[in-house]
This record gives C-alpha cells, structure tokens and sequence, in this order.
C-alpha cells in the first residue's frame, strides 16, 4: 500500500500496523523514502539511523541532544561532533521499551541555544512552509521534519520556548510538560532548572499517547515525580472549562496583526465550544519574565557546560600538554558565538560581588512569577495566548541581533519560569504561515491542556500539510 506520510498521524500508524494493514518495515520505508526526498532542502537530521529490528512498532526522531546508546549525539556542537554515548537516556529508553525505533538525531541550535536553529554548528534547518524561513528553534529540526512527513513524532526539549514555538513556527502541536514529569537522565544539559524533554506531533491524541509513554518518575533523576494517569483526550466541547486570557500575553509589544487576528479566532470558537472567557492580568510575569530568564539560564548554562575541557570526552585541542592552554583552545574551536556569550553573561552574573545582585534577585524574581501565575489559577483552568509574537521569519533576519533573537520567546517563557505545562496548536495561517495558540495550565495540568487543545483542534480543522507539499 502507498503511506502519505504527510498526512499519517502515530495513531493511525499504530493502527494500521496492530491491524496488519501496514508492516513495520513499509512503514520505515515510507518514512525514510520521505528523508531521502525532503531532508537534502530541508536539513532536519543530523544522523540517520538504519533500523535493523523489524520487529518494531513505529518510527521516533529525537533531538540531537538526547543521549542514545551507540548513536552519535552533537547537541549541535563541534564540540562533541563525535560523541557517541555509552548509555541511552531515560527517554530514549522508554521510547525502545514501547517498540518505536530511531529515525535519527535531529538538528538544534548549539546546545539548544537558540529560537531559529541558526545557532546550530552544522547549518540551519528550514521551514517546510516556506524554506526561506526558520522552523524555530532549537528544536526547529524536530518541528519541521514532522511537518514535512519525514517523523510520524518527535521528542524536542523546551529551556525558553524550544518546543513550542519551532510548534507554532511548523504548523505542529507541541507540548512543554510540567517541570519534573519527564526525566532529564541523559539528556545534555542547557539549564537543569528548565530543560523539559517533550512531544512534538501532528495531533493532540498523539501528543497525549508520547507523552504516556515518556513521563514519570525515573530513580536516575531525583527531579522527576509521580504522574497522574495520562488521559487521550476524547471531548468536544469546552462545557465548564474556564479559560483566562491574559492582557499581557495577548497585547504585549511585536505581536503581529495577522498571529493576533488568527488568535482572537480561535478565542471566539472556544466561546462557542462552551467555554466561559474572561480577562486577567500578569503584569509582572511578562514585563519582567525575559531578562529573570537570561539571567538564571546563562547562569546554569556557564554551570553545565564548564564539563566540556578538552579531557573527558568530546573536541581535544592540544595546547603543549598544558591543561589550562588546551582546555581554552577546545572551547575556544568547539564552542560557537551563542554558548560563548551565555558562558561569558552567567559566569558574570554568579561572579563575586554580583551573584545576589543578578542571579539571587532574578530568582526571587521567578518566585513572584510563579505566585502570579498561582494567582490566576485560582480563578481558572487555563490561560490562552499566542505562542510566538511572529510567524516565521526569513532565515538571517535576526542572526545578527541577539536582542531580536530573544524576543522570539517572550510569550513562552513567562509560564516555563513557574515550571508550568503548555501546549501549542496551530489556530490558522498568517500571511500564509502558520500561528500558534499557547493553552497554559497549572501543575500536573496536561490532562486538561489536552481536553482543551484537541476539543479546538476539531473545531478549527487546520490543515497541517504545508501548501507547497499537499
């Protein structure tokens, strides 16, 4: 049978192969013929994986900076170009225990660092809407080989804004899970206190069913929890939800006309669903979320990457035997501008002098985020937002402007500062692009984030095949 791996959803896939419609080889086949066609315009993988187990049920991408045992894992460094792990990560183990198989390692800005996967040591991704443009980022190469057909699903990892907005950007649903549900054990390191591995899918049902299978307490994390029983989301109708819609997230400054208008949309069906709608106000976790983000994420991330020395593991530049000349010479070729600047903004700001001044207050900072967004919960079940201020934007556009850059995630990381879940759903197209809806909720929410994300998605039937593929 011919597979349209642009249109085939995972659940489908799991159907077609536990009815015997489809084996698991054809369904590799289809979806590596769909690399073989799309990846050379499109560069979303950095190392293919031929899958030798026939066995298997369906295909997975990760991002390339999941560990995978004897798979090489870049986070899109030179600096670890040839690092292949010893071990797999809890999420790429749980992943093989459910019976999906390694596509391959996806591209990501240089240690997730980044909101366009420009940032990435071996060239940037494209958009399958428009390759011109970004896919977002970091894990823009997940987003867009979803998009493009070319994964059933993926697992990307959110810091700032990583999952969702290369979502928003691809026309995909992608979710950002609670801080603690999904282990970070092999997973390398950006900044501990906000990376979150999560699902990047066509669906929210196929959200919902990765999201199963990688969630929960794992011994090898000492951050993780218990997680409620995941429920696939079933209902229509938005009877009884109480939706938030914050003035700050909804109006804040660069939102686009045509994101905003495709937004307000999707508000007006949620109305009509049954939802019961009102305003509310988050004035300190958007004026102040940002620069408390660059602060603590700089900060962790001088932290996490000063284990790159040229020794353990990784690019060695040998400098005369000299251990502090070589470790500065492999940091120096291995490192590129994005994690230099990071380093050099979070070793000042835990310097000396400085540490309660920046790092101490923008973590009291993050308190008050968290108690505001408590605050709004108490009066409702989520809170709706655009994902990203902007569609897509052409690729170089912004490269040359970190500020620009930054701003790409001013919506997303205001909730990832409290640790909360969000998803994005693509709510229709502006200017031909697709925009993102943000569906926030409190802790340990996601069960309620996918009632409502799938009871809109029926409602809204966007068509997730970018124009230039159908």
């Amino acid at each position: 049978m011919t597979l349209d791996t642009l249109r085939l959803t995972a659940e489908d896939a799991i159907d077609l192969v536990e009815r015997g419609d489809a084996s698991p080889a054809e369904l590799h086949a289809a979806y590596r013929a769909a690399i073989g066609e799309r990846d050379d315009e499109l560069h979303c993988f950095l190392t293919h994986v031929e899958e030798a187990d026939g066995a298997r049920s369906i295909p997975i991408a990760l991002k390339d900076i999941i560990g995978t045992k004897g798979v090489r894992t870049t986070a899109g460094s030179k600096i670890l170009e040839n690092y292949v792990p010893v071990y797999d990560s809890t999420v790429a183990q749980r992943c093989k225990d459910a019976g999906l198989s390694l596509l391959g390692k996806t591209n990501t800005d240089e240690f997730a660092m980044g909101s366009s996967t420009e940032n990435s040591a071996y060239g940037p991704s494209r958009n399958p809407w428009d390759p011109t443009r970004v896919p977002g980022g970091s894990g823009g190469g997940s987003a867009s080989a979803v998009s493009a057909g070319m994964a059933p699903w993926a697992l990307g990892s959110d810091t700032g804004g990583s999952i969702k907005q290369p979502s928003s950007l691809c026309g995909n649903v992608g979710l950002r899970p609670t801080y603690g549900t999904v282990s970070r054990y092999g997973v390398v390191a950006f900044a501990s206190s906000l990376d979150q591995v999560g699902p990047v899918t066509k669906t929210v049902r196929d959200n919902a069913l990765l999201y199963r299978i990688i969630s929960g307490r794992d011994e090898c994390d000492s951050t993780t929890v218990d997680v409620p029983p995941v429920e696939l989301p079933s209902a229509e109708d938005l009877r009884g939800v109480r939706v938030g819609i914050p003035r700050e997230l909804n109006e804040a400054e660069g939102i686009e006309p045509g994101v905003s208008a495709a937004v307000q949309r999707a508000l007006a069906l949620a109305e009509e669903l049954g939802a019961e709608i009102d305003t509310c106000d988050l004035p300190r976790s958007v004026e102040y979320g940002l620069a408390c983000y660059y602060l603590i994420a700089p900060a962790e991330a001088s932290s996490n990457l000063a284990r790159y020395d040229g020794v353990r593991y990784g690019l060695r530049v040998d400098n005369g035997g000299d251990y502090y000349a070589t470790t500065a010479s492999t940091r120096d070729a291995g490192f590129g501008d994005e994690p230099k600047r990071r380093i050099m903004l979070g070793t000042y700001a835990l310097s000396a002098g400085y540490y309660e001044a920046f790092y101490g207050q923008a973590q009291k900072v993050r308190t008050v985020i968290g108690r505001e967004f408590s605050a709004a919960f108490e009066r409702f079940d989520v809170l709706l937002s655009p994902t990203s201020p902007t569609v897509a934007f052409k690729l170089g556009e912004r490269t040359e402007n970190p500020l620009a850059m930054y701003l790409a995630d001013v919506l997303t990381i205001p909730p990832n500062m409290a640790g909360l879940p969000g998803i994005s759903i693509p709510c229709g197209l502006s200017a031909g692009l697709p925009v993102g809806l943000q569906i926030i909720g409190p802790q340990f929410a996601e069960n309620t984030l996918f009632r409502v994300g799938h009871a809109l998605e029926r409602a809204l039937d966007f068509d997730t095949v970018p124009e230039r593929l159908r």
